[in-house]
């Protein structure tokens, strides 16, 4: 079963969207398993200390991606496959160099300048 035990809740974005894209991201790494059972609704809720509708909008968010399925009165399981993971991995990846460019756009940085960060920090963080 997950346990969140990595899950940190962060100002300024909604908890149901931060438990979707810690599940997201769980999966594109790899570190949430197909077919691994979610913690019910309630049980999670109070881990979080949130209100049980904000588990449910997750688990609702992440039943409408395909990535739970869930039956009443049964426990909700992650389901994807290879494919879907690695799509899943390419968006949120797209997602997060959207925000960077945007972010080095917005300080200045020319093209060249953004590239040559990128290829540095690479570079150090394979050291």
């Amino acid at each position: 079963m997950l346990t969140f035990d990595g899950f940190q809740m962060q100002s300024g974005i909604p908890i149901y969207i931060q438990i979707v894209q810690y599940i997201q991201r769980g999966i594109a790494a790899g570190t949430i398993a197909d077919g691994a059972e979610m913690p019910s609704r309630r049980v999670l809720s109070a881990r979080l200390g949130v209100n049980p509708n904000t588990i449910q909008k997750a688990y609702r968010l992440l039943e409408d991606e395909g990535l739970i399925v869930s039956h009443a009165g049964a426990k909700s399981l992650v389901t994807y496959d290879a494919a879907a993971a690695d799509r899943l991995r390419r968006s949120l990846l797209a997602q997060d160099v959207k925000q960077l460019v945007t972010a080095m756009r917005q300080t200045g940085l020319s093209k060249e300048e953004a590239l040559d960060l990128v290829e540095r920090l690479w570079e150090e963080e394979e050291a």
